[in-house]
C-alpha cells in the first residue's frame, strides 16, 4: 500500500512540475506578443499623427 501511495504522489509532483513550467512558457509568450502589439499600435498612432500634422 505504501508503494502505491508513493507512486501516486510521484506522478502528482511530476504533473504539477510540468504544468507550472508550461504556464511559465505561456506567460512569456503572452508578454512577447503583447509587447509586439503595443509597438505596432504605437507606430500606427505616430503615423496617423504625422498625416494629420501634414494636412
Amino acid at each position: 500500500m505504501k508503494l502505491h501511495r508513493k507512486l501516486i504522489l510521484s506522478i502528482l509532483v511530476l504533473s504539477l512540475a510540468g504544468f507550472v513550467s508550461g504556464c511559465g512558457n505561456t506567460w512569456r509568450g503572452v508578454k512577447e506578443d503583447t509587447s509586439k502589439t503595443m509597438d505596432s499600435a504605437g507606430d500606427a498612432v505616430v503615423k496617423a499623427g504625422e498625416k494629420l500634422k501634414s494636412e
